[in-house]
């Protein structure tokens, strides 16, 4: 069953991760209002993929909450009925939570396969936590920790409402990208506590004390990007991609975040150096660096080159990547450190 859990565990942090790069797609193409209402996308499970779907229909069958562009504005139906020949509004209330009311099919498509990761990525959630009910004995931290992760799920989802409802307020983006990276860190403890046998590594103190600041500092790099890129999304649309100087408009937090992560090489070259100066045996460290190595090529294209296509979610993405084998070393550290307390007290 243990070893069950485990897999079920791994393909839903796969999930998880393709939620976070289909949501940098939505972010990319700025496809966040492609769905206006919430759960459902204009109303329909299945989203439409032309603007006439969304265009009053005379003598036409309508569902309750189906929703129509009248004049730049969402109507809601309010019941089941059909449509005379022309319009009545008294069977339809305007939509209040916001008053964005554009239809654009890909940024419609977008959006809604964002939503459908995200609902496909609680399956295997919800499948591990009814496996962890049979683990309690062995484990109960399983069956609570999963709880958490099911908790946490519905949390994104109620979230994810509401940053449609405020219209992608950037305080909301920025939560939702933490609950997401929070989830991260409690499947991949599952995933590591529920292994059956453990490489052979050292511990040092230092090492994994500046693992744990590095692994911070990675965690508020995240939060000041997802403010800077808030910022370049606002200048986009005000000013036109391509038509504005970031150097010009920066906030302080852009300086900030550009000035940290110069700190997070020197920390994470550090830690490198120790790893193999030692022998401590972390060989996911590589990957760090290669992490790190690809955030100084994405963000230097942002920077020099006007946001190419694609460098921003490359740039989160990869830090998301970044932060959780971060966390997964802190877990080999911890656990080298208990098994070395184990065989010193025997």
């Amino acid at each position: 069953m243990k070893k069950r859990f485990r897999k079920t565990a791994k393909s839903a942090l796969v999930l998880i991760y393709l939620v976070i790069i289909a949501g940098a797609v939505v972010r990319m193409t700025g496809s966040g209002m492609g769905c206006p209402d919430w759960p459902k996308c204009f109303g329909y499970y299945i989203p439409p993929t032309d603007i006439a779907e969304l265009q009053f229909k005379p003598n036409h069958d309508y569902k309750k909450g189906i929703v129509i562009i009248v004049d730049e504005e969402l109507q809601v139906a309010t019941k089941d009925f059909t449509s005379e020949n022309t319009l009545n509004l008294i069977n339809w209330e305007t939509y209040t939570e916001h008053d964005y009311a554009i239809f654009n099919p890909l940024h419609t498509w977008v959006e809604y396969i964002n939503r459908l990761i995200g609902a496909l990525s609680g399956l295997p959630i919800l499948i591990f936590t009814i496996m962890s009910i049979w683990l309690w004995k062995d484990k109960k931290r399983y069956l609570l920790l999963s709880i958490f992760t099911v908790l946490g799920m519905a949390f994104q989802a109620w979230l994810g409402k509401t940053v449609v409802d405020s219209n992608l307020a950037p305080y909301k983006i920025t939560i939702h990208m933490v609950m997401a990276l929070v989830i991260v860190a409690v499947i991949l403890y599952l995933i590591y506590a529920s292994k059956t046998t453990y490489k052979s590594q050292k511990f040092d103190s230092k090492f994994r004390n500046i693992m744990i600041v590095a692994t911070v500092l990675t965690l508020i790099q995240i939060v000041l990007g997802t403010q800077v890129r808030q910022f370049v999304d606002v200048q986009n649309t005000l000013n036109g991609y391509h038509n504005w100087d970031i150097q010009e408009f920066a906030p302080m937090n852009f300086y900030v975040h550009r000035s940290l992560s110069i700190l997070v090489l020197l920390l994470n070259g550090w830690l490198f150096m120790r790893n193999r100066k030692l022998q401590l045996g972390f060989n996911k460290f590589k990957l760090v660096i290669t992490c790190i190595g690809l955030e100084i090529v994405t963000g230097i294209a942002m920077f020099y080159f006007d946001f190419p296509f694609s460098s921003q979610p490359l740039h989160i993405v990869i830090a998301a990547i970044l932060i959780g084998i971060q966390f997964y070393i802190i877990l080999e550290s911890h656990n080298t450190h208990r098994l070395k307390r184990i065989e010193t007290s025997a």
